[in-house]
């Protein structure tokens, strides 16, 4: 019993990692191109965070089936390969789906192929795991990338369009703040983002703190 708690701690951990503690996109910085370009609206944000996500899972499982087939000296090369198949599966799902997301996304959908958070899973992760911990891990991250996704898209969208998800929130008087559809909203945000995070990360130290002292 104790061996099956510990397992499931594991996984748990594994795949709450990619969440807070490890985020792609809060904590490693990581895939800041797609992160400022397509969070726009929440539309978009949801949609690049689902296709990623989509892609570091299935490319996670089949590098951790194949890790053990893989030459060193080109296990980068064979990770891209199986990343851009499925980046292609992705393409042609969203523009099926919904050609104005497809439009909207643009080049970044292709660019998932060279994100440096799948990469970094299929390397650090997939190639040294069994396919169920590789995935579980993967799907922690992807979920977590969404998450901070949509974290600036809602707030973009509802500041620069007076809407979430296509839908208005405001009158017709509500004055949109322009800037936030424009790329320095991105970084406006994100750096809003980034200052709360780090406020609630001292108050929490703070508390720990007045309670090891009381």
């Amino acid at each position: 019993m104790s061996l099956i708690k510990q397992d499931d701690r594991i996984t748990l951990d594994t795949f709450l990692e990619g969440i807070w503690r490890e985020n792609p996109v809060f904590v490693m910085m990581l895939g800041m191109c797609p992160v400022l370009a397509v969070t726009n609206s929440a539309v978009n944000a949801l949609a690049m965070g689902l296709a990623t996500t989509f892609v570091l899972i299935t490319s996670s499982l089949l590098v951790s089936l194949f890790r053990n087939l893989i030459p060193s000296e080109v296990r980068i090369a064979t990770y891209i390969v199986i990343i851009a198949t499925f980046v292609t599966i992705v393409d042609y799902a969203i523009q099926a789906l919904s050609q104005d997301v497809y439009n909207a996304l643009g080049a970044f959908i292709q660019l998932i192929v060279v994100n440096c958070i799948i990469l970094g899973r299929a390397e650090a992760c997939a190639s040294r795991n069994k396919p169920v911990k590789a995935m579980v891990n993967a799907a922690g991250m992807g979920l977590g990338f969404t998450l901070a996704l949509l974290c600036l898209g809602i707030v973009r969208e509802i500041l620069g369009s007076g809407s979430l998800f296509g839908l208005p929130l405001f009158g017709e008087q509500f004055q949109p703040w322009v800037v936030m559809v424009l790329p320095p909203g991105g970084f406006l945000v994100l750096g809003g983002w980034l200052l709360f995070f780090e406020w609630l990360k001292t108050r929490k130290q703070a508390v720990a703190e007045g309670v090891s002292h009381g």
